[in-house]
């Protein structure tokens, strides 16, 4: 876990030397759909499947903030086969059987959602307790760089500098990660999540904030209400929140 947490610190470092920028989401929408565009949303997962190590920052800001508009997105979808990788993780030691077990049940996870985070911290977990390393290197690096893209859309200090994400889940794995813990959640009209850490120290923060607009959007077009009701929705929080 120490290591876990100081790997993600140094990320967040590293995202610190370059300037937040919120994503035009907009574009990314156009971009990823377009099958001329060089981000055209089928040739980024098969560059992402294939183990590219070229990716930009830039490519994973649109693999993972454009899975949104992928139209198998669910942003609350749970595999079935999570809660069985859990019931194997959460114990003090594992045998060999049971570590391949959790490589077989967070790979099957990750097929119905690519960007289950914690699934991926599970696997690559089991995979370096079966010395499978060179493999365990490749999904560190992919986590690595999608929790890059988060954190490079703003400080999460605000709202106006919230950290963009896909859904609530990933909320929480960026704080686990970095060594938070949760104590209270509050939904702050028109789409942001409070989250309310224990405090580790004078000088750190308790507050943070995440960007849920476009993951409860496109939630409310598929699920609730349909597109053209979803965006009146949308448009009657902003015009009320100006108020």
């Amino acid at each position: 876990m120490k290591h876990l947490l100081t790997l993600f610190l140094s990320i967040i470092l590293l995202c610190a030397f370059r300037t937040p920028e919120a994503p035009d989401m907009e574009q990314i929408h156009r971009e990823v759909t377009d099958p001329e565009s060089q981000y055209y949303y089928p040739d980024l997962m098969a560059r992402y499947e294939q183990n590219e190590t070229i990716m930009t920052l830039d490519d994973y800001r649109r693999l993972y903030l454009g899975y949104v508009f992928e139209e198998d997105f669910n942003p609350y979808r749970t595999s079935n086969y999570a809660p069985v990788v859990e019931q194997l993780y959460y114990k003090s030691q594992h045998t060999k059987s049971e570590c391949d077990e959790i490589i077989k049940y967070a790979q099957l996870s990750l097929k119905d959602n690519p960007f289950d985070l914690q699934q991926i911290d599970y696997l690559i977990y089991a995979l370096r307790e079966k010395k499978k390393n060179n493999l365990a290197n490749i999904w560190q690096y992919r986590l690595n760089h999608i929790l890059e893209a988060i954190v490079s859309t703003g400080t999460g200090l605000s709202p106006e500098q919230a950290w963009y994400v896909i859904c609530p889940q990933h909320e929480y794995f960026i704080l686990n990660r970095m060594g938070c813990t949760a104590q209270k959640y509050e939904f702050l009209p028109p789409w942001f999540d409070h989250i309310t850490v224990a405090a580790k120290s004078e000088k750190d923060s308790t507050e943070y904030y995440f960007n849920s607009r476009y993951f409860l959007k496109e939630y409310q077009r598929k699920y609730l209400y349909g597109i053209e009701e979803a965006d009146s929705i949308a448009e009657a929080e902003i015009t009320t929140q100006g108020e």
